[in-house]
């Protein structure tokens, strides 16, 4: 990777440390977020993909980090926002609505659109976790409290 990513100049513009993690993958498919952590060589609860959900009552969609190893539990991530319902964003709508692809979305990249993020709490048991930089191959690792900062990320309950 020669060229820096926005994530990551947004995480020097704060002067928070950061490690970059980059991964080679086959364009035609993409490693899911276990993969991921297994190509990185970290634990898989220690890698947090970034989903992209509909349904929030102010009408925009919401980015909810949560590990590898966990499924989304729509319900009670929808609970813990006091939302009646959420839902997965269909993938095409993802990408059109974040310009970034599947399996490189992550909410670091999508600071500029100003869309509420939320950790699951699953976090907090780690001084640091992995996210998406917003690109396919790369994977930034950065302290779960610099990540809830810069983010002005909320913690929920989502697995």
């Amino acid at each position: 990777m020669s060229a820096k990513l926005n994530s990551q100049r947004l995480l020097e513009s704060h002067r928070l440390a950061y490690e970059t993690c980059t991964y080679a993958y086959d364009p035609e498919r993409p490693p899911d977020a276990e993969e991921v952590a297994r190509l990185i060589g970290m634990p898989p609860g220690q890698v947090y993909k970034t989903l992209v959900l509909s349904g929030a009552s102010h009408g925009r969609p919401v980015l909810v980090m949560l590990p590898a190893d966990r499924q989304l539990d729509l319900k009670k991530a929808a609970a813990s926002i006091g939302q009646k319902r959420l839902e997965l964003m269909p993938r095409a709508d993802t990408e059109r609505l974040t310009g970034l692809k599947v399996g490189g979305i992550g909410a670091l990249a999508l600071v500029p659109k100003k869309w509420q993020s939320y950790l699951d709490r699953s976090a907090e048991q780690y001084e640091r976790i992995f996210v998406n930089a917003g690109q396919r191959g790369v994977m930034l690792g950065l302290a779960v409290g610099d990540l809830l900062r810069v983010l002005g990320a909320q913690v929920l309950d989502a697995t």
